[in-house]
C-alpha cells in the first residue's frame, strides 16, 4: 500500500524542485566525478536576494539553488528519462507500462515556500497549518494514479539502470544536500533568529499560546486527524500574525543564507562540477526528446 503524505509539513532539507524528482549529483561525495570537463572559471558564489515580493517567502531563492536544476530544466529530464524507460520497456514486452505521474505541489511551490513555517494569513484563516485541500486531492490522486509498480519490477530496473547510464539521468547531490540541512540547523543557532524566536514566542503567549519556536506550532497539530478545527486555525491565524509583526521568516532566511554563502564559497569548485553535470544532463535530455520526435 502506497504511503500518502496526509500532512505537508515545512520543507527543512528539500531539495529536489517541486513537482519533479530530480536533482543532480557530481560523485558519491559531492566532489568532481566524470560529468564533463571542470568548469573554465569559478564563478562567484549567489548572491543571496528576494527574487520577487519582498513579502513573500516563495519568491525568495537561497544560494544553493543556483546548483539545483530549474523547474523546466528537471521536468526536461524527467520527461526524457522516462520516454526512454518507457521505450525500453516495450521492447522487453511492456508496451502498457506507464511512469508514475509527477506529483503536484503540495504546500511548499518553491524550496523557501514553507520553508520556515506558514506565511500566509488568508491560508492561515482557512486550513490552519495544512495545505490546500485541494492540492491535497491532487496529490492523492497522483499517487493513486502510480501504475508503475504493475510491471515486472526486474525489467523495470534494468530500463531505469540502462537509461541512467546512458546519463538521460542524474542523481541528487550529497554535497548539496549537506549544505541545505545543515544550513538550516545552524541558522536556527544564530543570536537573530534567537532573538526574533523569543519576540515570536512572547507575541504568542500574548495571545494565549505557549511555544518556544514558531515550527512547535505546526508541529502540534502535524499528527491531527482529517478535518481542521476551529483551535488549528485560530493558532495558525495568531502564528502568522506574530512572525509578521517580527519579521520571523525573513530574519531566519537572512541568517541562513549568509551561512549557505560561506559553505558554497568553501566547495565552489564542487559546486561548480554540480552546474556542469545539470548542463550535461539537460543537453542529453534535449537530444533524446528531439530524437524521439522525428
Amino acid at each position: 500500500m502506497k504511503n500518502k503524505r496526509k500532512w505537508a509539513a515545512p520543507a527543512v532539507a528539500a531539495l529536489a524542485v517541486v513537482g519533479t524528482a530530480v536533482a543532480v549529483m557530481p560523485g558519491s561525495d559531492g566532489s568532481r566525478s566524470a560529468a564533463g570537463d571542470p568548469p573554465a572559471s569559478a564563478s562567484k558564489p549567489v548572491v543571496a536576494a528576494d527574487a520577487g515580493n519582498p513579502e513573500d517567502p516563495a519568491s525568495w531563492k537561497l544560494p544553493i539553488e543556483a546548483y539545483l536544476p530549474t523547474k523546466a530544466e528537471a521536468r526536461l529530464i524527467s520527461v526524457s528519462r522516462d520516454e526512454a524507460i518507457k521505450h525500453c520497456m516495450a521492447k522487453a514486452g511492456f508496451p502498457d507500462w506507464k511512469p508514475a505521474p509527477d506529483l503536484p505541489a503540495v504546500g511548499g511551490e518553491t524550496l523557501t515556500d514553507w520553508r520556515y513555517g506558514i506565511h500566509d494569513l488568508a491560508q492561515a484563516k482557512a486550513n490552519g497549518y495544512h495545505p490546500d485541500p485541494t492540492s491535497q486531492a491532487d496529490y492523492d490522486a497522483a499517487l493513486d494514479a502510480d501504475e508503475s509498480m504493475d510491471a515486472d519490477q526486474d525489467t523495470l530496473r534494468g530500463c531505469a539502470s540502462q537509461t541512467d547510464e546512458a546519463g538521460v539521468s542524474v542523481q541528487q547531490s550529497p554535497l548539496v544536500d549537506q549544505i541545505t540541512g545543515s544550513s538550516y540547523q545552524l541558522s536556527t543557532e544564530t543570536a537573530a533568529v534567537k532573538n526574533v524566536f523569543a519576540q515570536w514566542s512572547a507575541c504568542m503567549k500574548d495571545k494565549g499560546y505557549t511555544y518556544s519556536k514558531p515550527l512547535d506550532a505546526s508541529e502540534h497539530f502535524s499528527a491531527g486527524v482529517d478535518g481542521i478545527s476551529a483551535a488549528e486555525k485560530q493558532t495558525a491565524v495568531a502564528d502568522v500574525e506574530c512572525r509578521d509583526q517580527y519579521h520571523v521568516e525573513k530574519t531566519w532566511f537572512e541568517a541562513e543564507a549568509a551561512i549557505q554563502e560561506k559553505a558554497v564559497a568553501r566547495r565552489l569548485e564542487d559546486l561548480n562540477y554540480q552546474k556542469a553535470a545539470i548542463k550535461s544532463a539537460v543537453a542529453k535530455a534535449r537530444a533524446t526528446s528531439q530524437e524521439a520526435a522525428r
